[in-house]
């Protein structure tokens, strides 16, 4: 393999790196922690700041257009540009040569696009920031505190499931598998370590790292109830819509039906369709009548991906059905060829679709977005719950672990990572510099890497980092007495390096695939801390060998035949 190729390596897994880590830079020292604490808000929270700040602006502007309508426009608000420059262009009116107040506000049509504008932008930027906190590495409750959230669960759906009275062991049942259900979904990886635990017969106390934010309890109780297959009777539909245009005050209850008129008849039942706003809302479009007996339940789905419409290019959550419920699916879809086939999840019709054809095994369902596709498809590969749960409690933890020894912690591992540094820069001296170079390259590939699956940064995982330092030092330890044995018996530089890593080629790969034998095992058979450590060491010890065999041996060769070196610095002695 030539220098160059490897260079290429190197190069292209930094970038990846790099690509993987900067989310979770910019999260943690870049942005604002006031714009962190409003991402972190529900959905609705953020609808409320972006509505107050366009008419905060708004008003700003129309103030100064009124004052100072020469005065350039504050850098604050360029965004505004972009779109006024558009309906300039749009308008086929010449661009002005300064962009003064009162040439932006030209560049609308009037009061409703320039809100309209302000709002998306910062209803943009929130939810770029929202989105970015699932994609990073979050801190664990012991270094960072997080969400604490109580739930019950509900003794009358139970009993509506049973069709009877629960016993005590009945909610106790339903309560642990409610609880390994949980599990499931918010720990997919087995790298968020979250506390969750049973209170009583009927309650759950869930802790989880990173903000208290309520679109996330949302992501994880998603399927409390259920998903079904309904038919829709569109003219029912249709009557019971009339009915409602022609009666405002009329309202239909939990059960399905209009209060005080027989307008459904038995058997059918009214559910709301609702579509996402551009803030990830549901919003309420209509009512739709569907057959009370669902058709299919969720609990026939085997499994479940998220993809993407080869026309629209939006997330479709494709699922196949098991043996049985192919064979159901297919009676439905072939008995009511020309309905209309709905999608309920949690009492909300979520999509609907005429049938064209009968359909066997695999079904394919549109309109959610790509966070909810993923969280639905999540739900259905997870099952449903058995009980339904209800929050009763939620709100924002602080860390078990108190600033101090967190600090104290800190500056222990920086100082031990320096004094390892300068201790391979000294005893080895230029070859130390190669070694120090490979350790802060595997820190990077480490961070990276579990950056990109969220892991969650606890004591156990740090203590996974530093045993991974250990032996990456002890790789290159292993590595440079063998080039300096070489070297001492009178072989060049370049057959010394060769020779060295040749022959310790197979002692470094021994001792670490041994510790990633027992890493793999303690992920598998562990649980918790158990599974975040035995992450980060496997991890590490990939990075370690890649580093300590493929990137230093890359700096040896670099400098022995690119630089032309005949002299080893690995030593104080030849």
């Amino acid at each position: 393999m030539s220098k160059r190729f490897r260079f290429f390596i190197v190069l292209l897994v930094l970038a990846i790196s790099g690509a993987f880590l900067y989310p979770t830079f910019e999260w943690y020292f870049l942005i604002p922690d006031q714009k962190i604490d409003l991402a972190s808000g529900s959905r609705e929270q953020v609808q409320m700041y972006a509505k107050t700040k366009a008419a905060e602006v708004s008003a700003e502007l129309r103030a100064m257009v009124a004052q100072s309508p020469d005065k350039e426009i504050p850098a604050e608000y360029d965004f505004l540009i972009t779109k006024a420059k558009e309906n300039y262009k749009l308008a086929k009116k010449e661009l002005p040569k300064v962009w003064t107040v009162e040439a932006v506000f030209a560049g609308f049509t009037g009061e409703g696009e320039f809100f309209a504008a302000v709002e998306d932008y910062y209803r943009s930027d929130l939810l770029a920031v929202k989105e970015q906190g699932n994609s990073i590495m979050q801190l664990g409750l012991d270094l960072s505190g997080g969400m604490r959230v109580q739930l019950s669960a509900d003794r009358e759906s139970l009993a509506e499931r049973l069709e009877r009275e629960p016993s005590t062991t009945d909610m106790n049942e339903a309560v642990d598998r409610a609880m390994e259900i949980l599990t499931n979904r918010i720990d997919k990886f087995g790298v968020t370590e979250p506390s969750i635990r049973k209170q009583g017969d009927s309650q759950i106390i869930i802790e989880i790292p990173g903000a208290a934010d309520p679109d996330r309890v949302r992501s994880f109780l998603m399927g409390k109830g259920s998903l079904n297959f309904h038919i829709v009777d569109q003219e029912i539909s249709q009557e019971v819509q009339n009915f409602l245009n022609d009666n405002p005050q009329a309202m239909v209850t939990s059960e399905g039906k209009i209060r005080g008129t027989d307008i459904v008849p038995a058997g059918y039942i009214i559910r709301g369709y609702y579509v996402k706003d551009s803030y990830g809302i549901d919003q309420l479009q209509r009512y739709v009548v569907i057959r009370q007996d669902a058709g299919l339940d969720g609990g026939r789905i085997q499994e479940a991906t998220v993809g993407s419409h080869p026309i629209t290019g939006k997330p479709v959550i494709n699922f196949r059905l098991d043996r049985e419920g192919g064979d159901i699916f297919f009676k439905l879809t072939s008995e009511n060829e020309g309905e209309t086939l709905a999608i309920v999840l949690d009492d909300k019709v979520k999509a609907m679709a005429r049938i064209s054809e009968p359909i066997r095994e695999s079904v394919q369902m549109t309109g959610f977005d790509r966070q909810e596709a993923n969280d639905l498809a999540l739900v259905l590969r997870t099952a449903a719950m058995p009980v339904d749960l209800i929050v009763e409690n939620q709100q924002a933890i602080g860390a078990a672990l108190g600033e101090d020894s967190i600090a104290e912690g800190l500056m222990a591992i920086t100082i031990g990572f320096i004094a390892v540094i300068v201790f391979m820069l000294v005893y080895y001296k230029g070859a130390g510099l190669v070694s120090d170079l490979a350790l802060v390259l595997n820190l990077i590939f480490i961070v990276a890497i579990l950056s990109a699956f969220n892991l969650t940064l606890t004591l156990t995982s740090i203590a996974g980092l530093i045993l991974t330092v250990g032996m990456a030092v002890d790789a290159n330890v292993i590595i440079f007495e063998r080039i300096k044995e070489e070297y001492r018996i009178g072989k060049s530089a370049d057959a010394a390096v060769k020779a060295g890593f040749r022959k310790a080629f197979w002692t470094v790969m021994d001792a670490n695939i041994t510790t990633f034998i027992a890493a793999i095992f303690l992920s598998q058979l562990g649980s918790g801390p158990i599974q975040g450590f035995a992450y980060t060491l496997a991890v590490g010890i990939v990075s370690s060998m890649f580093t300590a065999l493929f990137v230093s041996r890359l700096v040896f060769d670099f400098g022995l035949e690119t630089l032309g070196m005949k002299k080893l610095s690995i030593g104080w002695r030849k």
